[in-house]
């Protein structure tokens, strides 16, 4: 009888590392004001801009973008193709940012890559491009 409490015991504890494990997998989703960009992009870390070529051209990027549409004019995407570019770009565990016009698209899209594939370093510009500008932070031109 008290081997099988034993073995009851362990396997509980591994359970519950088990689904410690799981739980932290994910990390919570980076939401970067423009300060905190400028320290990750002073580190070399990759910077996706997510938005269409039509709003590169009308606003600019910011310098050394990596230009990634994710969402087209009609709110259409293509996951797959998408994360095959961006798999050229970082891997899961690497640090990177996204960046769209207001950061509502990049929130959705690094929200969805943390909680549902597994990317664990993933973050996002408050308040998007239009914010970065606004602040006088530097942009130019889309190539």
């Amino acid at each position: 009888m008290f081997h099988n409490l034993s073995l009851k015991i362990v396997g509980l504890s591994f359970l519950f590392t088990l689904m410690f494990i799981s739980v932290n997998v994910s990390a919570e989703v980076g939401n970067l004001t423009n300060e905190q960009m400028k320290e990750l992009l002073a580190q070399n870390v990759p910077l996706i801009d997510i938005r269409r070529p039509d709003e590169w051209k009308s606003t600019g990027v910011v310098n050394n973008s990596h230009l990634l549409t994710f969402f087209d004019s009609r709110g259409n995407y293509n996951m797959e193709k998408w994360l095959t570019e961006l798999n050229k770009i970082v891997n899961k565990n690497e640090k990177f940012i996204l960046i769209c016009r207001s950061g509502n698209r990049t929130g959705q899209v690094a929200n969805f890559l943390d909680k549902k594939l597994a990317y664990t370093q993933v973050y996002h510009l408050q308040r998007g491009i239009k914010n970065w500008i606004k602040a006088g932070d530097k942009i130019v031109s889309a190539q």
